[in-house]
């Protein structure tokens, strides 16, 4: 009886699942320890005080969530949003036609135009703020080729238009990309139907082409704005420091204020903005 027990070979169901868990180990112990844990010690600190020298003393307040409402805080929220939602309407409006371009390319040459869309993250992101800092300073690329045709120059560095240059340059793959995929899985018979039925193209793109795409606009201008909304590089490199976002905001309290507690409720509230635009996204894809 014991050696049939021991022979009983393991359930598929319980391989499976044993091997789920196998694989899933180390991407969830990466989430556990590196992520999650860390960000539950930033959001506990939302409700404990800042002490005299910096770091945090375990005493409870609100406080921190009042000083949210602060003008000065505030008009730095407005701020970002308006530079962060500038940069997603520029990247969203250059990148659903580059898209679609795409799209209709042979077979071999999408590869190519899609490696082309990538590149730039083959190179390290300081390189590329460098280099842009390079092209709009006063003497560089761009005004110098100003001046040639007597145009120029211009003022065309640290300002809150290099910032959106900057941002829009960052992350336009990031929008390219899920309208691609979108965008190519729609069947061509659908337009072909509209234009047999008298529809003009523009016509056609409105209440075809759009529609369907309207998932893929959606999670692109999610994957742009979210890091636009929180990137501090950009704007003290190429604003220089004129024009402060919430990430370069959220920086300044964590490494030069030392005040850890306000700086996590700032993160919190970054994060609950985060998660409304996530609901948003899902609403309009289930909808779509």
């Amino acid at each position: 009886m014991k050696a049939d027990i021991e022979a009983r070979p393991v359930s598929p169901s319980r391989g499976r699942r044993l091997g789920a868990f196998v694989f899933l180990s180390p991407g969830l112990t990466y989430l556990i320890v590196l992520l999650l844990v860390p960000l539950a010690m930033v959001l506990s600190y939302t409700v404990f005080q800042r002490g005299r020298f910096g770091g945090v003393v375990y005493e409870f307040t609100t406080e921190n969530f009042s000083r949210l409402f602060d003008p000065l805080y505030l008009s730095v929220v407005v701020e970002s949003l308006k530079l962060a939602g500038l940069a997603t309407l520029i990247a969203l409006l250059v990148g659903y036609p580059t898209a679609y371009l795409i799209t209709r390319l042979p077979g071999r040459w999408k590869t190519v135009a899609l490696v082309m869309i990538v590149l730039p993250f083959w190179t390290n992101f300081i390189i590329r703020v460098y280099a842009w800092i390079i092209l709009l300073n006063g003497e560089g690329l761009i005004n110098s080729g100003l001046e040639a045709i007597g145009l120029g120059p211009y003022e065309l560095l640290y300002n809150q238009g290099a910032i959106v240059t900057g941002l829009v340059y960052s992350y336009l793959p990031l929008m390219v990309l899920p309208l691609y995929a979108t965008i190519e899985k729609l069947d061509p018979q659908l337009r072909e139907a509209s234009a047999n039925l008298g529809a003009s193209g523009f016509t056609t793109f409105r209440k075809v082409t759009l529609p369907l795409t309207l998932p893929g606009v959606m999670t692109g201008s999610l994957f742009v704005f979210v890091p636009s909304l929180g990137n501090f590089v950009i704007p003290e490199m190429l604003g220089g420091g004129k024009s402060a976002m919430v990430g370069n905001l959220i920086r300044k309290e964590f490494l030069s204020a030392r005040d850890w507690p306000f700086g996590s409720t700032l993160a919190l509230a970054l994060i609950a903005a985060l998660l409304v635009l996530l609901v948003v996204q899902a609403w309009v894809a289930r909808r779509a």
